[in-house]
């Protein structure tokens, strides 16, 4: 086997001489008829340049923008971007050039690492850490400058992200950037989707982002593509054939002027005017020294054949054995082709091997590069696909062997094992394996799942297949939660399971069939296991899992007494092991929801942090119970606890690189805390990034969707924006069906507010009855968590006055029970608008009284305006004055425009001037996300 370039120069043997280099620059298509194109390419690195009509260079006009080619193969669009690369650096412009394979679409960020591991290269490694700073770990295994952190494993939209920083920080720090894209069809679905994401950014940055594609040949399952094209407001620029004027040029450019016009003619016809097509004819015409004649137009159809398919085939078939079977090692090769390689595929020689070479350039079959590389993408399909099946499998399968052996990496090897067929080899599972590792590490799941599938095909032994399956149902490779029951549940049927593995299983089965919307089957799942465990230990992990998806089942009627076994078990637990201190965060949550008093839910909250606190990233553990521990301190009144832990959770989340639904569901609920501490224009802030960080991961993420929705309209409803409110629900569709309506109630809630608001009284209490009645079965009564009672009494309040009573006590009682000022005062507030008379004014001083102590200061703005405002309709003026005044001024402090209008207009009403407005912006403690 030749292994360095010494060995492979010998095989390849003198490099050509300047005039056979000449010979074949000479033959390249100029571009011909793409005058019209070119305008385009000026005018747009000019604009990224920043380079004015007058030719002066204005870095503060610098606009990006991408530019789109179209056309079949052979249509020049190959050349055309060689010559946006060739003029990229005349105007100051970085290039970076990246071309997709038909061979390499299977390896997960191909194009991305050609684009930008040579810049990255460039820097040295400190710099390069500087550079990328908290990206390193994740953008560096990417385009494979550095190996991955173990334990980090960066979701694809953080990947994307990381990129996104990348680019941007160059194109601004080093200057305009130009990344041009050839044969984007052939591109990896990872660079692709990075690129379609990427491109709509280009705009606002110095960025010119070039690519060209046959959109015939682009797969059916990449329409976000095109849509990406649409979305940029561009048009593709389809490069039309040459003309018979342009082919006769060619012709007589190769030719000489001698060549006759009918001749052309012919050429011209039997190429169709495809620019590849005409060179490659010119050429040979030339090689076989034929007389450009009519005499001779007759071969020229002959002759055009053998550039592209069958004909192509048999010219190489006739060039004999080792000129075939080394073109055979190139095209299965591919980008990863060198000359000592391809000869060790092909079996041959030093000698046997140049000649070979030197063969197959003089028939312009490969290229006169420093790496062997056919002439063009259309040759290289023609040889790999005239490869006989069994042959082409053996040569796959050498390559991944020899790959690996010369230390290219399982990843690397693995698109080759892909195309071998199953046998049984455990060496083949192991390496389809470590790829699959790797792919997750950068971010890859759908390559990494396509490596763990291929391997549990191989079959792997006994022992391996259920390490296998286990690892195809991990949570990062999550793609069809149908799919993954089975695998899980298919390795739970394997012989003679590791406890420890067994376990696991068992857990990721659990969390897969939960994304089914199957928990009560996860909770069965859990108990069984619990019942046929031996080890305490396991039985007690497993008890954890069945707690944790009861308390999120919608049908689960035994919830009453799941809670009872929950309130025993944690009192006889030390809190010692982590599966201790998790029961002790369910309890808490438990204790928070059922409307116990507070003071137990927060001393089982502490209890489950412990010393040491939770991981949010831990796959084995999940982020749920964490996130229920820091919700059960903002509904017991603790927001800033609770701020500190989520604000911790998006921290983690970005240092994991974990940048869709996990770090989406940050955002929404940490701008939830800011409604709930009163500072509504930063908790509108915040949830609108959590929805906007949702809204790019398209379906998979429906339910941070729901949640951003809801607290987005509820947040707009508490600014006084109803209608802005009302319009997002209805272009968004915010209304039943709910994806989830046990862990979405407070949605609900917030739908029958929308229903109060537009008079639909009626509608409302059906749909807050019907909530409550759920809730109730399963004790769930604490009005500080989901608010449906009060609602429900307001609700019915103009139909029967008298349940609206009976309803508004209720309420009041269940928060007295669970104890904090918050919801303690809003009961209030809705018991004394319910109350006719002064009993209705002596409720809101208890309100408001009771109000003054708690975190919430919109819920005290409101309260002061509501009490002053029914002292000033009782003719109470002197005593109205205060409150109204103190609600003004802090409903303004807390961005609530709503409430401040209607003290202005009860101040005004009571004859009193109202003070001048302030609003106060509080400084969110965390970056907004990027992207």
């Amino acid at each position: 086997m030749v292994t360095d370039w010494s060995d492979a120069q010998r095989a390849v043997g003198p490099a050509p001489d300047e005039e056979q280099r000449e010979r074949d620059i000479r033959i390249v298509p100029r571009t011909l008829e793409r005058d019209a194109e070119l305008v385009i390419v000026n005018a747009a690195l000019d604009a990224v340049s920043g380079r004015s009509a007058t030719g002066a260079v204005i870095p503060s006009a610098r606009r990006g923008g991408l530019l789109a080619f179209t056309g079949p193969a052979g249509a020049g669009k190959t050349t055309l971007l060689e010559e946006v690369r060739r003029l990229a650096p005349e105007r100051e412009c970085t290039g970076l050039f990246a071309k997709g394979g038909e061979q390499e679409r299977s390896l997960a960020f191909h194009v991305v690492r050609q684009l930008l591991q040579p810049l990255l290269a460039s820097y040295s490694e400190s710099e390069r850490r500087e550079m990328l700073g908290d990206w390193y770990g994740i953008v560096g295994p990417c385009v494979g400058l550095s190996p991955a952190a173990e334990g980090v494993v960066p979701d694809p939209q953080g990947v994307r992200d990381g990129l996104d920083w990348v680019v941007t920080h160059v194109s601004v720090r080093r200057g305009p950037l130009v990344l041009v894209v050839d044969d984007a069809h052939w591109a990896d679905a990872e660079s692709l989707a990075w690129l379609t994401s990427f491109a709509g950014r280009v705009e606002e940055l110095p960025v010119l982002l070039v690519i060209a594609y046959r959109p015939e040949e682009m797969p059916d399952e990449v329409t976000a593509f095109g849509d990406m094209v649409e979305r940029n407001r561009v048009s593709p620029l389809d490069l039309a054939p040459l003309t018979p004027a342009a082919v006769a040029r060619l012709m007589r450019d190769a030719l000489g002027t001698q060549v006759d016009d009918d001749f052309c003619r012919e050429a011209w016809l039997v190429t169709g005017g495809n620019p590849f097509e005409t060179v490659e004819l010119a050429a040979k015409v030339r090689d076989r020294q034929l007389a450009p004649g009519m005499e001779n137009a007759c071969a020229l159809r002959d002759l055009a054949a053998e550039t592209k398919g069958g004909g192509l085939v048999d010219r190489l078939e006739q060039l004999g054995s080792a000129a075939v079977r080394l073109a055979w090692g190139v095209a299965v090769l591919g980008s990863e082709a060198t000359f000592g390689m391809a000869a060790s595929l092909a079996a041959l020689g030093p000698a046997e091997a140049a000649d070979a070479t030197d063969t197959l350039r003089t028939e312009r079959i490969l290229t006169y590069g420093m790496k062997p590389e056919f002439v063009h993408p259309l040759i290289a399909t023609a040889v790999y696909r005239a490869i006989p099946s069994a042959m082409r499998v053996a040569l796959h399968g050498k390559t991944a062997w020899e790959l690996v052996e010369a230390g290219k990496g399982p990843a690397v090897a693995a698109r080759h094992l892909l195309e071998t067929q199953p046998e049984g080899d455990v060496w083949v599972a192991e390496q389809l394996r470590d790829a699959a590792r790797e792919y997750v590490r950068r971010g890859a799941p759908d390559a990494a799942r396509r490596c763990l599938s291929r391997a549990l095909r191989e079959p792997p032994p006994t022992g391996l297949r259920a390490e296998v399956l286990h690892e195809l149902g991990s949570p990062a490779l999550l793609h069809d939660p149908a799919v993954t029951v089975n695998h899980l549940r298919a390795a739970l049927e394997e012989p003679d399971l590791q406890p420890e593995l067994r376990q696991s299983i068992v857990i990721r089965l659990g969390r897969a069939l939960s994304h089914c919307d199957r928990l009560t089957d996860a909770a069965d799942v859990a108990m069984a296991e619990f019942r046929s465990a031996a080890d305490s230990r396991v039985r007690l992990r497993m008890l954890m899992e069945h707690f944790m998806m009861s308390a999120f089942t919608s049908d689960d009627r035994e919830a009453p007494v799941l809670s009872r076994r929950l309130s025993h078990l944690t009192q006889r637990l030390s809190g010692q092991s982590q599966t201790e201190r998790y029961l002790y965060g369910l309890r808490a949550w438990d204790a928070m929801v059922r409307g116990e008093p507070a003071a137990t839910a927060l001393e089982f909250a502490e209890r489950a942090l412990g010393s040491a606190g939770m991981s949010w990233t831990d796959e084995q553990w999940g982020f749920e119970v964490p996130s229920l521990v820091a919700l059960t301190f903002l509904y017991c009144d603790r927001p800033d606890r609770a701020e500190e832990l989520y604000a911790g959770a998006i921290a983690e989340y970005e240092q994991q690189g974990w940048r869709g639904v996990h770090l989406s569901l940050g955002y929404s609920l940490l701008g939830y805390i800011r409604l709930w501490k009163g500072q509504l224009t930063d908790a509108e802030d915040f949830v609108r990034a959590g929805l906007q960080l949702a809204d790019r991961l398209g379906p998979a993420g429906i339910h941070a969707q729901w949640y951003a929705m809801a607290s987005l309209i509820e947040i707009l409803m508490a600014r006084g924006e109803a209608a802005a409110a009302q319009e997002l629900a209805v272009r968004r569709r915010f209304g039943k069906p709910f994806p989830s309506a046990v862990t979405l109630p407070d949605a609900e809630t917030v739908h029958g507010e929308l229903l109060l608001a537009r008079g639909m009284d009626k509608e409302a209490a059906e749909e807050l009855a019907a909530v409550g009645h759920r809730l109730d079965l399963r004790g769930m009564r604490n009005p500080a968590w989901c608010p449906w009672l009060p609602q429900l009494a307001l609700a019915t309040c103009t139909t029967d006055a008298e349940r609206a009573l009976d309803l508004a006590r209720e309420a009041l009682r269940r928060a007295e029970r669970f104890g904090t000022a918050t919801a303690v005062g809003k009961a209030l507030c809705v018991l004394a608008r319910v109350t006719e008379g002064p009993g209705g004014i002596a409720l809101l001083q208890r309100a408001v009284t009771t109000l003054e102590s708690s975190p919430s200061s919109y819920e005290l703005a409101g309260a002061l305006v509501e009490l002053g405002t029914a002292q000033r309709r009782a003719g109470l003026l002197s005593q109205a004055a205060e409150p109204l005044h103190r609600g003004v001024d802090l409903a303004g402090q807390c961005g609530a425009g709503g409430v401040a209008a209607r003290a202005r207009d009860e101040l005004v009403a009571a004859g009193l001037r109202p003070r001048r407005l302030e609003v106060a912006r509080q400084v969110p403690p965390s970056r907004a996300p990027s992207g």
